[in-house]
């Protein structure tokens, strides 16, 4: 065997693995940058608006089983750039800055006037 045939076979054995190796490189680059952009787009963003009321999510390893993990009502009194949301309790009118995504938004239910009802001995079953 000549050495110099055998070096020469080496470094192309060693020039070839790093080829292969730069484009696993580039290809793990490209599926991150296609994850990233499938994953935004499907982010459903949360539109918060000044003097709304709103839930805060309290932070708890282990709350009872039954019992809610969302406290308030709240009011939005400020908003701050990347998230961040000052609210006012509406019992204790005390402020907090807190994460925005950790806001849900309150529902007051239908007002009373929009309300039918309807009596269900006027309802006739058919058969």
């Amino acid at each position: 065997m000549n050495l110099q045939e055998a070096g020469a076979h080496r470094k192309m054995q060693i020039q070839e693995l790093e080829e292969i190796r730069q484009e696993a490189y580039e290809n793990a680059i490209l599926y991150k940058e296609k994850t990233k952009a499938f994953h935004d787009n499907h982010i459903s963003r949360k539109f918060l608006r000044l003097d709304r009321k709103s839930y805060h999510s309290r932070l708890k390893l282990f709350p009872g089983k039954l019992r809610s993990r969302w406290i308030g009502p709240f009011i939005v009194t400020k908003l701050f750039p990347y998230g961040a949301v000052e609210i006012q309790s509406l019992r204790t009118e005390k402020n907090f800055v807190v994460n925005g995504h950790r806001l849900k938004s309150y529902y007051e239910g239908f007002p009373i006037e929009s309300i039918e009802l309807v009596s269900l001995a006027d309802v006739e079953v058919e058969d």
